[in-house]
């Protein structure tokens, strides 16, 4: 009798059949395992802030995430693990589901401890893990400071990434890992392995975080407020501590502050890796850095113009919204010190374009990818020179100063032009569902458009359109665009296409 596909066949004697869809998941269980132990034993920090700050009555919603991720993690660790590697596919949709859960069980704090439907609590925990920012919450001021720290520490965590994170903490290689790692949108290894690029990274992201809070304190803000701006100043996320924001302490030195910090969130990593152990500054050498300060000082004249000459700003006040709104746009931060609402709709569409473009590959930062952008002008530039040289020549397309010949011009191309139309796509698509299904008041199409955008690239800069009174069924859209915008939209089309084959 066979019992499954593993065993094998009684009509072929020693001959196995294929793995199935079970024995992909035992490759791949143990893993996932690990990650959600990891995330458990992470998520215990806020009850030490908890007791720091004397909110015992949260000590008991706040338990219910580790004891959620531990649950999970302890029943998949425990799946004997089969031999083989996983394939990219299944590889794409684990990545996807761990992103979801973190969601699904880091919004139980939200409801158990504040009270809040668990729709809203899972809005507010897919945009802390994804390092969106927006926000369903009543009051930020009058939350307790161990749900404001589990939001700073989500942000934190998923600016780099949780299975970097874990694979980080684990110290251990393979092909499974490695996939998981790619599949949750990162590309650079600049060490030899998967994991020796995870702990460098984590390395790195750790004296980011410690030298942004002495830069932050030089303005006079208390610890913590310093603390939790830098978690998610770093991290690209933009959650703060107070309802409104930055603009809280009235402090255009704290702006400032924090200006090079998002820049520093939103640069290759890789770059803080040679100057540290090679002793390299290749900030003038790097294209993806050249083209952001390049895009942050056009976008600084644009808007500051504008604010000057359409919105009747003084120019002091335009220059310092100009700066610090283009900043935390194209970083994808998703701070504000201005309204967009009350800009002029060319202004708002120039700060949507930059969001849509984002920070650095290899950096916290989301959107399309600044080494997307160069990798198309390189294909035009490469498309133009066949044209004039004949197609029968072999022309190299030259990318990080490296030629990539024959076939591989059109593959690598294809990869990266793929996320850009799908990005697009989704745009385009969840726009016009919330134009349909949920229309507000008040709000005009752009209002919609840069909304979207904002979530999909996982900024988190509003005109006021997410709010809570919105319907569950736009709050739930917006869930899945910050959710699929995370993780460049693949692994979510994975998952998606995976699972209906098995309906």
């Amino acid at each position: 009798m066979v019992h499954g596909k593993n065993h094998s066949s009684p009509a072929f004697p020693g001959k196995k059949v294929p793995p199935a869809a079970n024995s992909q998941f035992a490759i791949i269980a143990p893993d996932l395992g690990l990650i959600f132990l990891f995330i458990a034993l992470v998520s215990c920090t806020p009850l030490l802030v908890g007791l720091w700050y004397g909110e015992t009555d949260l000590l008991l919603p706040m338990a219910s995430a580790p004891a959620g991720f531990g649950i999970i993690g302890i029943w998949l660790a425990g799946i004997p693990k089969a031999e083989g590697e996983a394939h990219l596919t299944v590889a794409l949709s684990a990545v996807a589901l761990i992103w979801l859960a973190a969601a699904l069980i880091g919004a139980l704090p939200y409801t158990l401890g504040l009270g809040i439907s668990y729709t809203d609590s899972v809005f507010e925990a897919m945009s802390g893990w994804t390092g969106t920012g927006l926000s369903l919450l009543p009051s930020v001021d009058t939350t307790p400071r161990t749900i404001l720290f589990w939001r700073s520490l989500t942000q934190w965590m998923g600016g780099l990434g949780i299975v970097a994170f874990t694979i980080a903490l684990a110290g251990r290689s393979g092909l499974t890992r490695f996939r998981l790692y790619r599949s949750e949108g990162r590309s650079e290894t600049f060490m030899p392995s998967v994991v020796a690029t995870a702990i460098e990274m984590w390395r790195i992201y750790l004296v980011l975080t410690a030298l942004g809070i002495g830069l932050v304190l030089l303005s006079g803000i208390p610890f913590w407020d310093a603390a939790n701006i830098v978690m998610t100043a770093v991290s690209t996320g933009g959650f703060a501590v107070h309802t409104a924001g930055i603009l809280y302490y009235e402090s255009p030195l704290l702006e400032m502050l924090v200006v090079p910090i998002m820049i520093a969130g939103a640069l290759p990593f890789k770059l803080y890796f040679l100057l540290y152990y090679r002793r390299r500054f290749g900030l003038l050498a790097d294209r993806q850095a050249i083209l952001l300060f390049a895009l942050i000082l056009a976008g600084c004249a644009v808007v500051t113009f504008d604010l000057v000459s359409i919105s009747s700003l003084t120019p002091a006040e335009a220059l310092r919204q100009g700066i610090f709104m283009t900043v935390s746009g194209i970083t994808c931060t998703g701070f504000q010190n201005g309204d967009p609402r009350s800009w002029y709709g060319t202004t708002v569409m120039v700060l949507a374009a930059l969001m849509l473009v984002g920070g650095a590959a290899g950096s916290t930062a989301g959107g399309i990818k600044l080494g997307r952008v160069i990798l198309g002008l390189e294909l035009l530039k490469w498309w133009f020179r066949r044209l004039h040289t004949g197609w029968r020549a072999i022309t190299p397309l030259r990318h990080d100063g490296r030629p990539i010949l024959e076939h591989l011009p059109e593959y690598e191309v294809s990869k990266s032009m793929l996320v850009v139309m799908l990005f697009v796509l989704m745009v385009a698509v969840a726009t016009l569902l919330l134009l349909h299904l949920a229309p507000q008041d008040g709000f005009d199409s752009a209002d919609v458009i840069f909304e979207v955008v904002s979530a999909a690239s996982n900024v988190g800069i509003s005109t006021g359109f997410v709010n809570p009174g919105m319907s569950p069924a736009a709050k739930w859209l917006f869930i899945i665009v910050m959710w699929a915008g995370r993780l460049e939209i693949v692994p979510v089309i994975a998952l998606v296409a995976g699972a209906s084959r098995r309906l």
